[in-house]
Order: structure tokens, then C-alpha cells, then sequence
């Protein structure tokens, strides 16, 4: 598994040196208690000796859709992998539903309600759209019929071509089919790795609009973004992630029209 690019950006290294970074855990501390899913003081990387979390802190409450931006480099698509068991976690914590599930299998975290679209090779190429929802659903398979009901109420171009190959479909049809495939274990939280990511414009909007649909419909949604301004606009609360650690936490308004996060984080972006 490649590392999240290690290079900083100006943005990150005037952030390391502010005052107002997140320093005191008590807003996280009151937020999280009955949270669906929290992280606390998470330390993870791929290579021994290196962190890319370096004390984390996240948590989701049922029915949220949280937003996570912040400079390249700063451990935003590591976090996502480290809840789902991909990275491993050398100190702090991951709770479902009040139960330790740091470090678990993916496949045993899929059985708990988790679901997880990474960013890249998302999707079976080679089989159909419903081969490929089949594949999401293998630990359900008595579910399949119902959940491909639902899912087709939020993709309903899904339903309309099914038997067709997932590999000649376009990025964003792609994106829908690798969304669609998580939902079919009925996750109670939903995590996106940059599902805008390679999209034109035009297909991101159309990307973020599903995301808000999957949420909803009754899934609570972590969705890790580069496309700031738009997670933000979308989102009931945001982190800013910075070398790994939390740098700001409010509601995706405040962040978005915060001085310092747009100087730092959002630049020209914020201000179309």
C-alpha cells in the first residue's frame, strides 16, 4: 500500500505554527460521548517508526455527514483507512456503537456496519453493475433483492443497466457503482476516500448531491475531500486535518467562512 504523500504545502507549515490549532481535547471529549463511531488520540502509518495520524481525534454522530479536508500529505485518506483496518494503529482507539473495533479486519468491520469506497480501483471492471452490487452483498446474499431496491432508489441509472460491464462505464458512473456496492451491507456509516477525485466538474457536483441522498436516506457518512469548498457547503461539521493531527473542528459553515481556514486551507477556492 503506497504512503500518503509525505510533501507539506505553505498552508500546512503555517498552520503547524499557529495559536489557534486544536490543542485541548474537552470539545472532542463532550461531542463524542454516545457518538455512532469515534477515534480518539489515533497514532497510526505504514512504515515502522512512522506516524502519519499523530494523535487524531474524530467522531460521528447517527445521522451526520462529516466532512475531512486539509493539505496533501496530512494523513486525511490514512484516517479513513485506519478505521477500516487497512493501517494499523499503534496507539489510541476506534468505538462503534460503544464497542473497540481498533484494528479489526475489514471483512469483520463490514459485518459491524462499516462500509468503505476508496478512491481508486473501486469497482470489478470485468463484471456487470449487478455482479459487482452482488460481490457488496456477499455477506447478505439473502438481502441482495432488497438492497438493490435501495440503492436503485438513489442510482436509478444502476437498475436501468445493470447488465452492463462496469469497466465501460465512465469515472463518475463508476464512482456511483463503488458508492452503491458499499450500501448493499445497509452500513450504519458510510466512509468516502475523495469520491470527487479525477471528476469533471461537472460530475463532481453530481457526486456530492449523491453523497447528501446517501445520507438522507438514513447513512451516517465520514466523506474525506481535496474539494474543500464543496465538502464544506455539503457537510454538518468539518475537520481540518493537519500532519496528522486535528488542526480545526466546527460546522462546514463556520469553517467555510472562517479567516484563517481560508487563508490557510481554502485560499482563492473559498472565495468564488
Amino acid at each position: 500500500m503506497t504512503p500518503e504523500p509525505e510533501a507539506r504545502n505553505a498552508g500546512a507549515a503555517a498552520a503547524a505554527q499557529s495559536s489557534t490549532a486544536v490543542t485541548d481535547r474537552s470539545e472532542h471529549l463532550a461531542g463524542a460521548e454516545n457518538a455512532l463511531l469515534r477515534c480518539d488520540e489515533l497514532y497510526a502509518g505504514y512504515v515502522p517508526g512512522v506516524n502519519i495520524l499523530n494523535g487524531a481525534d474524530l467522531y460521528v454522530k447517527e445521522g451526520e455527514l462529516i466532512g475531512i479536508i486539509g493539505p496533501n500529505g496530512a494523513g486525511k485518506s490514512t484516517l479513513l483507512k485506519t478505521i477500516f483496518g487497512l493501517v494499523p494503529v499503534r496507539s489510541g482507539s476506534v468505538t462503534l456503537k460503544g464497542e473497540n473495533i481498533t484494528n479489526l479486519k475489514p471483512y469483520e468491520l463490514v459485518a459491524r456496519g462499516v462500509g468503505y469506497v476508496p478512491q481508486t480501483n473501486n469497482v470489478f471492471p470485468s463484471l456487470t453493475i449487478e455482479e459487482n452490487l452482488q460481490m457488496g452483498a456477499f455477506q447478505v446474499p439473502k438481502k441482495f433483492k432488497e438492497r438493490f431496491e435501495f440503492v436503485c432508489e438513489i442510482f436509478p441509472a444502476l437498475g436501468e443497466r445493470r447488465k452492463q460491464r462496469a469497466g465501460s462505464l465512465s469515472g463518475g458512473e463508476r464512482q456511483m457503482v463503488a458508492m452503491a456496492r458499499a450500501l448493499m451491507t445497509e452500513p450504519s456509516v458510510l466512509l468516502l476516500d475523495e469520491p470527487s477525485a479525477g471528476l469533471s466538474p461537472k460530475l463532481q457536483d453530481l457526486v456530492f448531491i449523491q453523497a447528501q441522498k446517501i445520507n438522507r436516506a438514513g447513512v451516517t457518512v465520514i466523506m474525506v475531500e481535496q474539494n474543500a469548498r464543496r465538502c464544506l457547503q455539503i457537510c454538518h461539521r468539518g475537520y481540518v486535518l493537519d500532519q496528522g493531527r486535528n488542526a480545526y473542528m466546527a460546522s462546514g459553515r463556520e469553517l467555510i467562512n472562517d479567516p484563517k481556514v481560508i487563508e490557510l486551507y481554502l485560499g482563492t477556492l473559498a472565495r468564488v
